[in-house]
Formats: structure tokens, sequence, C-alpha cells
């Protein structure tokens, strides 16, 4: 019961919870964001750090991953949520006006960047792949070719 002097119920405990984890995700993914270097930079660095975060992270990462797939997830402010990532999706925007990212549905574009970074991140999905450095730029160069024109 002491649980509830902090939460209405248990559904904004969980997508408080949700919504605490995706938040500290959007600072580390844009801890040293610098939108004057090249897109493929800038998407590079998002992507080791969705990497590390989910390395570092695996407990708040599962949690997000079952949420998300959750119906409670029909109970998050998706708009709000999306500000926090802004600038990450406004260079993602940049790139396809420029013509460096291909012309489609920015969950598409997700799917292929970031989805697969979280499965390699995690030891249990990544059935004992070592994820040295070789392996980690060989897998963003796969993810960046994906989407780039």
């Amino acid at each position: 019961s002491t649980i509830y002097v902090f939460f209405k119920n248990k559904e904004d405990l969980l997508v408080s919870t949700y919504l605490e984890i995706k938040y500290h995700l959007a600072e580390t993914l844009l801890d040293d964001f610098d939108d004057n270097l090249p897109i493929r930079d800038i998407i590079k660095s998002a992507w080791f750090s969705i990497f590390n975060f989910v390395s570092n992270n695996l407990e708040a990462y599962d949690y997000i991953e079952q949420f998300a797939n959750s119906p409670y997830s029909s109970l998050v402010d998706k708009e709000a949520l999306e500000r926090e990532y802004l600038p990450l999706i406004n260079v993602i925007a940049k790139g396809i006006e420029q013509k460096i990212i291909k012309n489609v549905d920015m969950n598409i574009l997700s799917a292929f960047l970031f989805d697969p970074v979280s499965r390699l991140a995690n030891p249990r999905l990544s059935y004992g792949l070592e994820m040295d450095a070789g392996n980690l730029e060989q897998a963003f160069t796969m993810a960046w070719d994906a989407i780039k024109l």
C-alpha cells in the first residue's frame, strides 16, 4: 500500500516506470548530441548509445519491451514521448530531405536502424555473439545500409 502514496494506481505505476526508462534512454541518446556533425555520424552515435544503454540496463530494457507489447502501452502519450527524441527525429527527417536517407515511414526506418541494435546488445538474444568493436562496426554499417539511399 505504500506504493500508492507515490502512484495513483497500478496503471500509473507501470506507465510512470516505462516513461522514466524511456526518458533516461532519450537522455543517454542525446547526451553528446551534435546536430552539426554529418547525419551518418549523428545516427551512428545514437546507435552506439542505444547499444550501450541496453547492454548496461538489460532489466530496464526488458521492461520497456514487455510494456510496449502490453495493453498498457495505449495509456502512453506517444506525442509527448516523441518530443523527447525530437532532435534525433529531426536529423532523420533532414537526412530524408537531403536524400541521404530513404523516404519511408519513420517506424520502418526505426525498425531497420534501432531494433537490431537492441537485440545485439542483449546477450540472451544474440546467442553468445561477442559484440566486439569489429562486430559493432559491421552491425552499424548493415543498419545504415538498410536506410541510406
